[in-house]
């Protein structure tokens, strides 16, 4: 019995013998890894000092170019009101006046604007119920200034003839509308290279038409050129439609007439100089104005048969009641 103890007791001091020489080996073994450790090199202060205070350059700033623009730079002016068009008719009887009648006793209106001595006329309509949207134009023009009589600078008067050609407006609205109660093309019969007849290549030729008898034949001719010589316009619009854009008044070139073309053009979409078509363009409003009466004349086209293009005109409008020759 003793001899099996004392084996026992000797196996257990074995085992005790044997878990402390591995405890001193982990021990060993763990001082030299961590002795390892500590003098494995980090990275330089100094490298770490530069890092941290380092700037990124920032890439230089870069000024945007604007678009270009061929528009000048001017006040708006107030906004339109939304709604329909006040009727001519509805407005005060100092604003309209009649100055003649048309071949079939159709009133000639002009509305009036402002009672400064720098005169400005606008005339729409000519070509009657072909051009009807020069017509819808004028009296968009007339309510806004019913509407903004404000804008009229202080030494200015604006007179807008809002049809001249009443007769072929009660005819039809297209091809039909074109000319008068005579069937003369009131744009060709004013008495300044006038002709009866005219070569047609590149001009309307969808009916036939005429420059009238004589030059001046017509009675809405005859009365625009008595009114024009009563109010002595220092420069005048004649408006058209469609398409072809701005045309300076004056065979030889006006140069007043160019000017004025210019300006508009500035504010405008409307080709200038405008699309030639190699029409010969006889006995017209504006060559008459700038040739015989030295009124700086433009012809402008608006862009289609329908549309009005107001706010566009709105600008042409602003920039005609400041502009001087």
């Amino acid at each position: 019995m003793s001899k099996k103890l004392g084996g026992i007791a000797a196996l257990l001091w074995v085992v005790n013998l044997s878990a402390a020489l591995g405890l001193i080996a982990l021990l060993y073994f763990s001082g030299i890894l961590n002795a390892a450790a500590r003098s494995e090199p980090g990275p330089d202060a100094s490298l770490l000092s530069l890092a941290g205070s380092a700037t990124r350059t920032p890439f230089p700033t870069v000024t945007p170019i604007p678009p270009p623009t061929r528009r000048a730079t001017i006040t708006p002016w107030p906004t339109p009101s939304p709604g329909p068009s006040v009727t001519p008719m509805v407005m005060p009887p100092a604003n309209r006046q009649v100055i003649g009648r048309s071949e079939e006793e159709r009133p000639l209106e002009v509305y009036r604007f402002g009672r400064g001595p720098v005169h400005k006329l606008i005339v729409a309509g000519i070509h009657g119920g072909y051009e009807y949207n020069t017509v819808q134009l004028a009296d968009e023009l007339i309510a806004y200034l019913f509407d903004h009589p404000e804008v009229v600078p202080g030494d200015t008067s604006l007179f807008i003839l809002r049809n001249l050609n009443p007769d072929g407006s009660a005819r039809a609205m297209g091809v039909e509308g074109r000319a008068n109660a005579n069937n003369v093309d009131l744009n060709r019969n004013w008495p300044y290279n006038w002709q009866k007849d005219w070569e047609r290549d590149g001009c309307w030729i969808w009916r036939p038409i005429e420059g009238g008898e004589y030059a001046g034949s017509e009675a809405e001719v005859q009365a625009l050129i008595a009114y024009i010589d009563n109010i002595k316009p220092t420069a005048l619009i004649s408006y058209h439609s469609a398409a072809l854009g701005i045309f300076a008044g004056g065979r030889p070139d006006f140069p007043p007439s160019i000017r004025l073309a210019e300006a508009v053009a500035e504010v405008t979409n409307y080709p200038w100089p405008p699309i030639d078509t190699g029409c010969d363009y006889t006995g017209n409003l504006t060559d008459w104005a700038a040739n015989t009466r030295s009124i700086p004349s433009i012809d402008i086209e608006l862009t289609n048969h329908r549309d009005t293009d107001f706010v566009q005109n709105l600008r042409v409008l602003q920039v005609f009641l400041a502009w001087r020759p």
